[in-house]
């Protein structure tokens, strides 16, 4: 048997359809962290969903808390803003599961309506199912991943669909939270400075838009990679500025 978790917060606009495709699953732990929408009033709809909350202390911590409060051992993560289909649900659901195996998930990324093959975001695998018994998610604020040290990785072949950035305001707030929690993860760990953050950010800006294509893209391939650049700059920004403030 398998449990679903899912991290909330005010996820409203594409809660219902994640929830929706979710429906194989007996059990799935909706973890909330003050959201001021309507996300709980969807969640508590669905017959199969169980809702909780806590406080944000960083994508890994929150991830390991959502997996406490399932009831089996295998964990499936899916974010509040992802869609599984009924082919990547059949397929997991077909598994002849391995405690000693993490399993990573393949996922389309869509902006502006359109499936983005480039920038990087395709194909692109993320260790999504594990066993609680065995490991679990890093400590990480972000970026944060199944730790699958003596453990075998199998990928899924079935895609999942990702909806992360539907519009332009997204790409903004995600680059001031995620630049957030880099800064806080990395302070007083690693060196920074405005000439680093330069730096990052034009080799970021290279490597989305030339070597992985996104020129190919169109002017979603371009705005992309601009974020990358962009969200690089910010985070040496701000972990240079938490590094200043160590010693204040």
């Amino acid at each position: 048997m398998i449990s679903v978790t899912v991290l909330t917060f005010n996820s409203e606009e594409t809660l219902e359809a994640c929830l929706k495709a979710l429906g194989a699953f007996d059990d799935v732990v909706v973890l909330d962290t003050g959201s001021s929408d309507l996300t709980i009033e969807i969640a508590q709809g669905f017959p199969n969903v169980r809702v909780f909350f806590d406080t944000f202390n960083g994508f890994g911590p929150l991830h390991n808390v959502a997996s406490s409060h399932a009831k089996h051992d295998w964990i499936l993560s899916i974010d509040a803003d992802e869609v599984m289909s009924e082919a990547s649900v059949d397929e997991i659901k077909a598994l002849r599961l391995d405690e000693k195996t993490v399993y990573g998930v393949l996922f389309r990324n869509y902006f502006n309506g359109k499936w983005i093959r480039f920038c990087g975001w395709y194909p692109e695998h993320k260790l999504r199912m594990y066993n609680r018994t065995v490991t679990k998610f890093s400590g990480d604020f972000v970026h944060e991943t199944i730790v699958t040290k003596g453990l075998k990785v199998v990928s899924l072949k079935e895609p999942v669909a990702h909806f992360s950035y539907r519009k332009i305001s997204h790409f903004l707030t995600k680059m001031e939270k995620y630049s957030e929690l880099f800064g806080e993860q990395n302070r007083g760990k690693r060196k920074s400075s405005l000439g680093k953050a330069i730096i990052k950010s034009w080799a970021a800006f290279f490597r989305s838009y030339i070597l992985k294509r996104g020129f190919l893209g169109g002017k979603e391939g371009y705005i992309i990679s601009r974020y990358q650049a962009d969200v690089t700059y910010y985070k040496y920004l701000k972990l240079n500025e938490k590094n200043l403030n160590l010693h204040l």
